[in-house]
């Protein structure tokens, strides 16, 4: 009998891009015939990372996740009805945010109801910004007995506030704190997740293995003419350049992650695009769910050998 490890479950932010795990864990629940509400140790995700991962910790069947990405998702980012040619302008000056966060909210509500994290018995953990008080701010299920902050905090406003991306949506309030979106210092919650398990459960790096879903990234450069005009929505590449900073994030911190753990402690599923892959093109739904089908496929065995080991079997 191989000794019992504890597995996490990690899923990236990024948007509309987030059917892509939603749809992994789906081919992992009813083609493996994993039990994926019961089978992790410990779930993290941020921004839409984070619906996911409320999702399994709320024993939502994946496939439920797929469907609001495509039902709710042309909703979510649909333009401001008024966006007029002066908000526009407020846009590029920095003071209007592309989307109303209503329709996102509405979702949310939909899918978590009233469940309050303090309600949440496996150890889920979802990033945030504390753009208030300029720190972080991570959201946790009841799995410390000395924190409480978040118990009485429903889900959904939780899930929404790590989804609040800056130019995307305005700040949500949760309770004293205004917050944004987590992706903003952990678009990849692994390393969060990691820390959290060793230093608040005490368990050992050595039994930790992590199942790291991310969602994608392409690849942005900007040369290296210095006297180019370097405004956010030319120069900058306005939306792009906040998918280049989470993706940035993201894969720094799978290769800290390296660093510290032996190679079969960590699989990652992700992959890389040769086009742009804004947060916001509900038209790449179904483009995201073949990648993610396809991914699967590839890459089942290694699933199967790496989850089995992981729990001992």
């Amino acid at each position: 009998m191989t000794k019992q490890r504890f597995l996490i479950l990690s899923i990236d932010g990024g948007g509309i891009r987030g059917v892509f795990p939603a749809h992994l864990l789906y081919c992992m629940k009813h083609r493996l015939g994993i039990n994926i509400e019961e089978h992790f140790d410990m779930i993290a995700g941020t921004s839409t990372g984070s619906i996911v991962a409320a999702a399994v910790a709320c024993k939502i069947d994946p496939g439920k996740v797929v469907a609001m990405y495509k039902e709710h998702g042309p909703k979510i980012f649909s333009r401001k009805k008024s966006w007029l040619p002066q908000r526009f302008v407020k846009y590029q000056q920095g003071l209007e945010n592309l989307y109303e966060n209503e329709a996102l909210k509405t979702a949310l509500v939909e899918t978590f109801g009233e469940v309050r994290l303090g309600e949440i018995p496996i150890p889920l953990l979802m990033p945030a910004t504390d753009i208030g008080n300029g720190g972080v701010h991570v959201f946790k299920s009841a799995y410390q007995k000395d924190y409480d902050r978040d118990g009485k905090v429903l889900l959904h406003q939780a899930v929404l506030a790590s989804c609040s991306a800056p130019t995307y949506f305005n700040p949500t309030k949760v309770d004293e704190y205004l917050l944004a979106d987590g992706g903003l210092w952990a678009n990849n919650p692994s390393l969060a997740a990691v820390i959290d398990a060793k230093r608040r459960l005490n368990v050992e790096l050595s039994d930790i293995r992590i199942l790291s879903l991310g969602t994608g990234h392409a690849k942005t450069c900007y040369g290296v003419n210095a006297d180019r005009n370097w405004g956010l929505l030319n120069g900058w590449k306005g939306k792009e350049f906040i998918s280049f900073m989470m993706s940035l994030q993201a894969q720094t911190t799978h290769n800290y992650l390296q660093l510290m753990l032996q190679e079969d402690q960590i699989l990652r599923l992700d992959f890389d695009s040769d086009c742009p892959l804004p947060l916001d093109d509900c038209s790449a739904i179904g483009d995201l769910i073949s990648n993610a089908d396809r991914m699967f496929t590839h890459n089942s065995p290694k699933l199967k050998k790496f989850l089995s080991v992981a729990q001992g079997e």
